[in-house]
């Protein structure tokens, strides 16, 4: 990086790349906000919506589409964060058992919350989501990670384990709910941007937008932890601090995303693989442009799932499914040829 052209090369690969994304994600904002059950014509727009228009756009499709945007960005981010604090590619929140440890914190408020609580608020789901999503990532860091080497096999395994204990506890919990916790366990499950409001908007984009800058402040250090912990530290870097902030960073992103939408899985895993083989490992700019690149994805996805089998609705977390784990196959056979050399 050093040499002259191999900067500019970068650079002009870096500025196609925010090029190129943007033009996609004002493609997908026009498709996400016109489609819909209630017709609204581009001339309406123009000549003014009436009321059911209205109250369609701006209390359903801005406030979803939002929420999509700011939800596929931080899932992207936490996926960069977690393949650099694990330093592996394969790294990715619902592979490794952190959004099926924060679904069982949600379900836990959904199922016991009331008799706890007497009632239940948005951020007390969130709250117990990202102390769930938090203890998951914890957990298998100290069990992978050993003198500062991360083993890929028993990181997978754990994730295998704690997705295992977390489906379990979900299992638990629905067997003991009633029909409309139930219900509502079983539609959250599987995904949906559906029932997103403006007051999940606030909660959302806060700490998304929190979370987002408080990793990409960690770029540079990420860039020398990739290299190694005893080269990070020799740069000046404190490796045990860097480790909580991704951690819980991390866990906070994925932990609000699945208390207010469900489980939607692969977007961790998907993006930052795609851009990091598009413009490199810097994270000073894979972590934004993984952002954008998340939103972008979500956006189209969302779009797939509500209109293609109209009038109803594929749960967008099983559409992910559908997308990322066939994705996933192709990674793990890149993987195997690497093991095999």
């Amino acid at each position: 990086m050093n040499n002259p052209a191999t900067q500019i090369q970068f650079l002009h690969t870096t500025r196609f790349a925010v090029f190129v994304l943007t033009l996609l994600l004002l493609l997908g904002l026009v498709l996400h906000i016109s489609s819909g059950s209630v017709n609204i014509d581009s001339s309406a727009y123009l000549t003014g919506l009436n009321s059911q228009q209205s109250l369609v756009l701006w209390e359903l499709r801005l406030p979803r589409l939002v929420v999509v945007l700011v939800i596929g960005a931080g899932l992207a981010i936490s996926g960069v964060a977690l393949q650099a604090l694990f330093r592996n590619p394969l790294a990715e929140p619902g592979l490794i058992g952190v959004s099926s440890s924060a679904a069982l914190g949600a379900v836990f408020m959904i199922v016991l919350g009331s008799t706890l609580f007497g009632s239940i608020a948005a951020w007390q789901m969130s709250l117990a989501a990202f102390i769930s999503a938090g203890l998951a990532t914890w957990f298998i860091y100290s069990l992978a990670t050993r003198y500062g080497r991360t083993d890929v096999a028993l990181m997978l395994l754990a994730g295998v384990a704690v997705n295992a204990i977390a489906g379990a506890g979900t299992q638990l919990l629905i067997s003991i709910s009633d029909d409309l916790q139930l219900r509502t366990v079983t539609f959250w499950m599987m995904g949906s941007f559906a029932n997103v409001s403006w007051s999940a908007v606030s909660i959302v984009t806060t700490v998304t937008v929190i979370m987002s800058l408080l990793l990409w402040r960690l770029a540079r250090p990420l860039n020398a932890f990739m290299l190694g912990e005893n080269i990070s530290l020799h740069m000046g870097y404190d490796n045990k601090h860097i480790k909580w902030q991704i951690m819980w960073g991390s866990a906070f992103m994925v932990g609000v995303a699945v208390a207010t939408v469900g489980v939607i899985g692969f977007v961790g895993l998907i993006v930052p693989h795609i851009i990091r083989l598009w413009i490199g490992s810097d994270h000073r700019q894979l972590i934004p442009l993984s952002a954008l690149a998340g939103a972008v994805l979500l956006v189209f996805a969302d779009w797939i799932a509500k209109t293609i089998i109209v009038p109803s609705e594929l749960p967008i977390g099983l559409f992910m499914a559908l997308l990322g784990g066939p994705f996933f196959l192709v990674m793990l056979l890149n993987q195997r040829k690497g093991w095999v050399k």
